[in-house]
């Protein structure tokens, strides 16, 4: 089991952070392109992008409750489950993965269509979401190994799965982006085609490590991989709550840049500017996150209660310092982190003006979310549940009521990114002190 010294988070967060850092290039280097491409492009790959992780937001939920019920079992020292938990999770990921698919593919057309004020918008949405939706396939599989290695505390091997990924995307952005060498000029659609190409080589690296990896024998991991379906019934219990609930987050933002859209392409731009920065923030924000998950439910299962603070305030501390180190520049210069994925003036300083108002939100959230994360990983995830859906409620009252009923400008429009951290660290909060959370059985 994991000790709680502060070298020995660092240890486990640290790729965690790196491999967040690489994934927001990956979104920054399809930004940064697609920028340099055209508008229409930028604002559509922006939109459609949300869309996309809201899906996969679905079956990353899914794999958090496959590592906090793997977590749990070795803090248990219940080894011989653990083969079951992994088995049914790719089954179940499986299973949930080709209804995203089929929804993405045959019903997101229509309410592009429906909902969209700018038509050529949505055509770009449903053109870059029909190939990018493949990549569902290939992250059903990604994040089930993930939840495994994150509960075990490996995630050295995630940083390499992830570097593999960014690197294939820089270059397969690039080259099918502009059509350099003998690749064709694809514009949005290449940037789709680069991602999913580049999901898959992150996975192959993955399933190669598991196979050849002394991780498979020291947890008997394919003598009890299985379809259970007393596994499957733990695994929605504690999973399906965290699913729906960061599909409710994402899909409450893509209505929020739906209503964007509607203002005008100017501030649909100036905002998917802030969007993309934003994951810069989000780095060590999951690294920490996925941590606190593994950690919470580790000690839990050991029984070692009274570590449970030690171990909030650490990371606290951690998430504050790391997210200052890599986020400063949204406070400091701004305006330069927005010409990374926009070089035109128009945006540049009405873009920067938000970013450092909304700056401090992030310190805010970063803070208050291992209050939320442990609560997850103490397999309370139905509470966070509500908890999400009281904050979305909110979050949504106040923004329709600042763009649609007062119509303000967008600079105080993203006021918004307060009332929803503020809530959410409020009601976690209340939580933990009010009631009774360490007794949960899983």
């Amino acid at each position: 089991m994991l000790d709680y010294r502060y070298s020995t988070i660092l240890k486990v967060a640290l790729p965690l952070m790196v491999s967040s850092f690489i994934q927001a290039i990956v979104f920054l280097t399809d930004a940064a392109f697609l920028g340099r491409y055209d508008a229409l492009s930028y604002d559509a790959s922006g939109n459609a992008g949300l869309i996309y992780v809201t899906v996969f937001i679905a079956l990353s939920g899914m794999a958090d409750g496959s590592q906090i019920l793997i977590a749990r079992r070795i803090g248990q020292k219940r080894f011989d489950s653990i083969g079951r938990i992994f088995g049914t999770s790719i089954i179940t990921h499986l299973l949930i993965a080709l209804c995203l698919f089929s929804f993405i593919q045959y019903v997101m057309p229509s309410l592009l269509y429906y909902y969209s004020k700018h038509k050529d918008l949505a055509n770009a949405q449903i053109s870059f979401l029909s190939y990018r939706s493949y990549a569902l396939f290939f992250a059903m599989i990604t994040l089930s190994i993930q939840a495994f290695l994150f509960a075990s505390g490996k995630t050295s091997v995630v940083l390499i799965s992830a570097l593999i990924t960014a690197l294939s995307n820089v270059f397969l952005d690039y080259v099918l982006i502009f059509g350099k060498g003998s690749f064709p000029e694809l514009g949005l659609e290449g940037a789709a085609i680069a991602n999913t190409i580049a999901d898959s080589c992150g996975m192959l690296f993955l399933v190669g490590y598991i196979f050849f990896s002394k991780l498979k024998k020291e947890y008997n991991l394919f003598d009890h991989f299985s379809f259970n379906y007393t596994s499957f019934k733990e695994l929605i219990k504690v999973g399906s709550p965290i699913m729906f609930q960061g599909v409710i987050a994402l899909a409450t933002w893509t209505i929020f840049f739906t209503w964007i859209e509607q203002i005008g392409k100017f501030e649909l731009t100036v905002s998917q500017n802030i969007r993309a920065i934003y994951f810069l923030a989000f780095v060590p924000i999951w690294g920490f996150s996925a941590t606190t998950k593994t950690y919470i439910s580790q000690y839990i299962g050991s029984g070692d209660l009274g570590a449970l603070k030690t171990i909030q305030k650490r990371i606290q501390i951690l998430t504050v310092l790391f997210l200052f180190a890599i986020f400063h520049g949204a406070i400091f210069y701004p305006e330069v982190l927005i010409s990374i994925v926009n070089p035109k003036a128009t945006y540049q300083v009405v873009s920067g003006e938000i970013l450092r108002y909304v700056s401090l939100s992030i310190y805010i959230y970063g803070f208050f979310t291992v209050y939320f994360q442990t609560i997850n990983g103490s397999g309370n995830t139905r509470v966070t549940f509500f908890i999400e859906v009281i904050c979305v409620i909110i979050y949504i009252i106040v923004a329709y009521t600042l763009i649609k009923i007062l119509s303000v400008d967008i600079f105080w429009i993203w006021s918004v990114e307060y009332v929803y951290f503020i809530s959410m660290g409020v009601l976690s909060l209340l939580y933990l002190r009010l009631f009774d959370w360490k007794r949960k059985v899983l």
